[in-house]
C-alpha cells in the first residue's frame, strides 16, 4: 500500500533552519505531484508548497514564499522541504502528501485534492 512517511521536523530557535523529507512507497511517485500542508493546533490544515512531477511548478502559500524551498528526488522517491528563517508562527505538524492533479490545482484547491497522507512531523519554533 502506499506509505508517505515524514522526517526531520524538531525544535529550533527563530531564524533557523530546518529540512523535511518525505519518503514515498507503494507509488509511481513520478507520476504524483506532492505537497507540503501543516497544521497548527486549533487551526485548520494548510497548504505550504507543491512540486510538479519533473519538479518545474512550485507554488508556495504567502507565509512562507522565499522562505521555503520545495524539492523532489524522483529517483529517491523523496520529496524535501528546506525551510530557512523559520518563525514562531511556522509551528505546526507537517504533512507530506500525493496528488494526481496538476501542481496549481493543488495550490488553488489545497488539502481536497490530496490522494494520499503521511502522518506528518512536528516542527516547533522557539522565539
Amino acid at each position: 500500500q502506499v506509505q508517505l512517511v515524514e522526517s526531520g521536523g524538531g525544535l529550533v530557535q527563530a531564524g533557523g533552519s530546518l529540512r523535511l523529507s518525505c519518503a514515498a512507497s507503494g507509488l509511481t511517485f513520478s507520476n504524483y505531484v506532492m505537497g507540503w500542508f501543516r497544521q497548527a493546533p486549533g487551526k485548520e490544515r494548510e497548504f505550504v508548497a507543491a512540486i510538479s512531477w519533473r519538479g518545474t511548478v512550485t507554488p508556495y502559500s504567502d507565509s512562507v514564499k522565499g522562505r521555503f524551498t520545495i524539492s523532489r528526488d524522483n529517483a529517491k522517491n523523496t520529496v524535501y522541504l528546506q525551510m530557512n528563517s523559520l518563525k514562531p508562527e511556522d509551528t505546526a505538524g507537517y504533512y507530506c502528501a500525493a496528488s494526481l492533479k496538476p501542481a496549481q490545482v493543488v495550490s488553488g484547491t489545497g488539502a481536497h485534492a490530496m490522494e494520499y497522507w503521511g502522518k506528518g512531523t512536528l516542527v516547533t519554533v522557539s522565539s
